[in-house]
């Protein structure tokens, strides 16, 4: 696979994130030794370290393979929104401020890391319902934006900004244009989001099995062929792409399965933000015009490359061209 020549076609792209955007706090430090106060470690901070996480960090791996997007998020006037700005400036990311919301706070995720181990996450977020987007349904500069897309990734942490309104105000505007945009999802099945029209679906294999009402623990049986006809029935996606972790991904296109591609992970380090990484270079390859197993492949090697970087860290075009 020429994987310069996919990385070409990604300038000319446009696409469209919407979803949940977080941002992500590192406070990286040493422990060396446990409070008298309670049998919990000390942490002496070295430094603190801010990245985009979720719909944003999906935004932030399309910047660092040169491809042109749009962020839609819900966020608020708050200090940690102007640091969430100043981040994503920095990655030459513009949140579109359509978003912007009163009465709810920026979603603020900080995981507190000693010798290269997480001790433990603090998540400052509100209810779903602040973070609603359904009122953009007709908004024209909405409705503008993601008529010029490619494709539309919509990136649902089930923080509560993919919404079935704002779904099906999506497709019922794209089947008025000339060129429909690919719509993908990287679906929360607990959501029960109606998910029809939908050109690709990304679930992982936990998601996956709950797409398909069957057991979804970590020791359940994947049986291949029983869990895609189940969510191409249920759900009808022309394309289907299942992350297995240390399995690959089983990929399968018009209700019929292609197979599965080996995982590329060297070192498994830190999964945060792998599964952003797989839809964006899926939307990528697949808005450019690659197939469904030449997008998977690119999107598995970019996989085996971040889960090896500590926190969550976008793929490069560097590092994919060197894998």
């Amino acid at each position: 696979m020429d994987i310069q020549a996919s990385l070409n076609k990604f300038a000319g792209l446009q696409i469209v994130v919407i979803g949940d955007v977080i941002l992500d706090h590192y406070i990286m430090g040493d422990a060396s030794r446990i409070s008298p106060e309670a049998p919990v470690p000390v942490v002496s901070v070295v430094h603190d370290h801010y990245v985009p996480g979720g719909a944003a960090n999906v935004a932030n791996n399309l910047s660092s393979l040169g491809v042109p997007s749009r962020l839609i998020g819900s966020y608020c006037n708050d200090s940690d929104s102007e640091r969430l700005n100043q981040v994503l400036t920095s990655h030459g990311i513009q949140l579109s401020p359509i978003g912007q919301q009163d009465g709810a706070t920026t979603i603020l995720k900080t995981r507190v890391i000693a010798q290269r181990q997480q001790l433990c996450r603090i998540d400052r977020e509100a209810r779903p319902h602040a973070y609603s987007l359904d009122h953009l349904a007709q908004d024209a500069q909405f409705l503008a934006q993601i008529s010029s897309a490619d494709a539309i990734i919509f990136s649902d942490y089930a923080k509560g900004v993919i919404s079935d309104p704002l779904l099906k105000a999506v497709r019922t505007h794209i089947i008025t244009l000339p060129k429909p945009p690919l719509l993908i999802m990287d679906p929360k099945p607990k959501r029960h989001l109606d998910l029809h029209g939908m050109s690709l679906i990304t679930p992982n294999r936990t998601e996956a099995l709950q797409m398909a009402g069957v057991e979804s623990s970590p020791d359940a049986d994947f049986d291949d062929a029983a869990v895609c006809e189940a969510i191409f029935r249920a759900y009808q996606p022309d394309k289907l792409v299942i992350t297995l972790g240390a399995e690959g991904m089983l990929l399968s296109e018009n209700g019929q399965i292609i197979g599965r591609i080996a995982t590329e992970a060297r070192e498994v380090f830190d999964v945060s933000g792998a599964g952003d990484t797989v839809v964006a270079v899926l939307a990528a390859a697949l808005a450019a015009g690659e197939s469904l197993k030449q997008a998977a492949v690119l999107a598995n090697r970019a996989a085996g490359v971040v889960v090896g970087h500590l926190g969550t860290a976008p793929i490069t075009a560097e590092e994919l061209l060197n894998t």
